[in-house]
């Protein structure tokens, strides 16, 4: 796994040591995703450098080295990623006459193939996670391109800071910010998204004129031809379509079978390394299956991994522990309080290069560490619910649009209005006379903001955002339009919950699941790799009907069925907590010093981004217990976290 970076100048005039020395920079700005080797490569008369960080996995000598020239001298390639195929391409291009080999990493396969089939056609035949950037010396064109799933991060934009226009790239943020070109700012439109969703959706960035470009895209412009065009060689929407078309016509148990086969094939596939391997685990479904998976693969035990929380209601570290000991793997694990949460909290904006809000960082960020101690590759369980339908909101979402489908719009806005005016304290003390914990009132709440949704799809905007009305965070806030509309009507004849799958699966997933996982990895040299999105294993999933993924009520029904042939049932069956922490909890205790001093009113004013009454009351309410607001609070102090830092720009 690695980190690149670099430029193409629309009018160059920067001699070739300069230009390597700019590049160089960017490069080591990003130095943690490649610590083992670093290399550069400009054309000083076409205006274009790139730099590379190298962290060596497959071929861990000097002919994996980076930037990479092709043998018939045309292209340089700079590549961050893995082809899990790459060894059956390398057969194939053999086969079609392909020469001697400088070595055997995956980045020289992948060039040949590019010289040998094209562009696009590598990269459909590529099974893996990449990002890259692809130097034609003939044409004097760049191509950028990223994996299908969004697994690994790019950059782009134009950027004329100092009258030099120069068009931007890299794996991460703080690359950009080290070209002088870089302008920096910060998008309003962008700010408001974060706030509702806890993470910047692309192709949008925190930064005016950089963009993040989308997966399965690649991506071409010149200086001759500074307008980038952009082309998808692989959508999931199509892989939706064909599987709508040509349903799988087994039976469930034929359906397992075949689910069984693609997911172990995926775990072997992608359990190839040169250096050591573990896996993450939770104890839940999705990382107990690969890890049961990868066990039986191997002929030692699989070093395991898991992070714990003083507080029992986010704990699942029993669970990982049972599981590992039914499965003889070597396990680890560390326990999480929020003082630890503190000390890691400065951190956090260095790692994550724009705002990010998903608390579940922390342990993410804290697991990944404890891995890398061990292993530089580790297997993740990311990908499962948004391919097997596993989020408890698929469900509710739909159960409760059948329920409120029945009354007339005006009669639920009606209803909410008075359950939203009802205090969130007389609700709890009503809750508690019957029985249930704290929180019911803010349950209520939450609820009562739901009752006038014009659509299943507006019901589930709602759901996933952390809050409703993200506007009246940001002062003069507006809201960038959203892809989530766009896919929603693309996707209108599927079942709402297949809907809501494929739209999580090209906005949640690459922007906040697996941004989350590339950046707490890289940010200690560690390479997390998810089989679940297994391009095969997705295109099965999606031919399957939504009553095998969903049966009966239970969810990942296919990989229930695979595990229980590993785990017994009994440690497997419990609600699902998910990798969250106690927040909300925090905010009112250890955390509270360092929130209240970045919420401070006149800090606030003097950086002139926030509505500060809105913040203050917000802060206010949540600390008083009355509701929790916790999501949306968490987002305005990550992003003053990451503006406060040396990257915030």
């Amino acid at each position: 796994m690695c980190g690149l970076a670099g430029f193409l100048e629309r009018q160059p005039d920067r001699s070739q040591e300069d230009c390597v020395a700019v590049a160089r920079a960017m490069g080591d700005a990003i130095r943690h995703r490649g610590p083992d080797d670093r290399g550069e490569w400009a054309d000083a008369t076409a205006g274009y450098a790139v730099g590379h960080r190298r962290l060596a996995i497959i071929d861990l000598s000097p002919a994996g080295h980076q930037p990479m020239v092709s043998a018939c001298g045309r292209f340089v390639l700079a590549y961050n990623g893995e082809i899990y195929n790459f060894v059956a391409m390398r057969s194939e291009l053999e086969a079609a006459g392909q020469g001697a080999w400088r070595g055997r990493s995956d980045t020289e396969v992948l060039l040949a193939a590019i010289v040998r089939w094209g562009l696009v056609d590598a990269l459909r035949r590529a099974r893996g996670m990449f990002a890259l950037a692809l130097w034609d010396r003939a044409e004097r064109s760049l191509h950028l391109a990223r994996d299908r799933f969004g697994e690994k991060p790019l950059y782009y934009g134009w950027q004329g800071a100092q009258g030099r226009p120069a068009f931007l790239f890299g794996s991460e943020l703080k690359a950009l910010r080290c070209n002088p070109s870089f302008e920096g700012g910060v998008d309003r439109g962008a700010l408001t998204q974060f706030v509702r969703h806890g993470y910047v959706p692309a192709p949008n960035s925190i930064h005016p004129g950089i963009s993040k470009l989308l997966p399965g895209h690649v991506l071409t412009v010149s200086a001759a031809q500074p307008e980038p065009r952009i082309q998808a060689y692989w959508q999931l929407n199509d892989v939706v379509a064909d599987g709508q078309a040509t349903p799988f016509a087994g039976s469930a148990t034929e359906a397992v079978e075949e689910t069984h086969r693609l997911l172990h094939q995926a775990v072997r596939r992608q359990a190839v390394s040169d250096v050591p391997l573990g896996a993450f685990l939770s104890g839940g479904v999705d990382s107990s299956t690969i890890v049961a998976l990868l066990q039986a693969s191997s002929s030692r035990p699989v070093k395991t991994f898991t992070i714990g929380f003083e507080d029992v209601g986010f704990d699942e570290s029993p669970h990982a522990r049972a599981v590992a000991a039914h499965l003889g793997t070597e396990h680890h694990e560390l326990r999480v309080t929020g003082e630890t949460a503190l000390g890691v909290l400065p951190e956090l904006a260095r790692i994550w290069c724009e705002p990010f809000a998903d608390s579940s960082q922390l342990p993410t960020l804290l697991v990944n560490r404890m891995a890398r101690q061990s292993v530089t590759v580790a297997l993740s369980g990311d990908g499962g619910d948004e391919v097997f339908a596993g989020y408890r909101r698929y469900v509710a979402t739909d159960r409760v649009w059948r329920h409120l489908s029945r009354l007339p719009v005006g009669v639920r806005a009606a209803m909410g209005a008075v359950g939203g005016a009802v205090p969130t304290g007389v609700l709890d003390a009503a809750g508690r006379l019957v029985g249930r914990r704290d929180g019911v009132g803010d349950r209520a709440h939450k609820a009562a903001a739901l009752l006038d949704a014009r659509s299943v799809d507006d019901l589930y905007w709602r759901m996933i955002s952390a809050d409703p009305d993200p506007a009246a965070w940001v002062r003069d806030g507006r809201e960038a339009p959203s892809r989530v509309s766009a896919l929603a009507g693309a996707l209108g004849d599927l079942d709402p919950i297949a809907r809501m799958m494929a739209i999580d699966g090209q906005t949640y997933l690459p922007d906040d699941i697996l941004v989350k996982v590339d950046r707490a990895g890289m940010s200690v040299g560690l390479e997390a790799r998810v089989p679940m999105l297994d391009p095969d294993l997705v295109a099965f999933a999606w031919s399957l009907p939504l009553d095998f993924k969903l049966r009966q009520g239970v969810s990942k029904w296919p990989l229930r069925q695979i595990l229980d042939r590993y785990v017994p049932r009994a440690l497997i069956d419990r609600p699902k907590m998910g990798f969250g922490v106690p927040v909300a909890a925090w905010l009112r205790g250890p955390l509270r010093g360092w929130a209240e001093d970045l919420l401070a009113p006149d800090r606030l004013r003097r950086e002139g981004l926030w509505d500060v009454g809105h913040v203050q009351a917000a802060w206010a309410r949540h600390l008083s217990g009355r509701r929790n607001l916790a999501p949306a609070l968490w987002a305005v102090l990550m992003f003053q976290s990451w503006r406060e830092g040396a990257d915030g720009g």
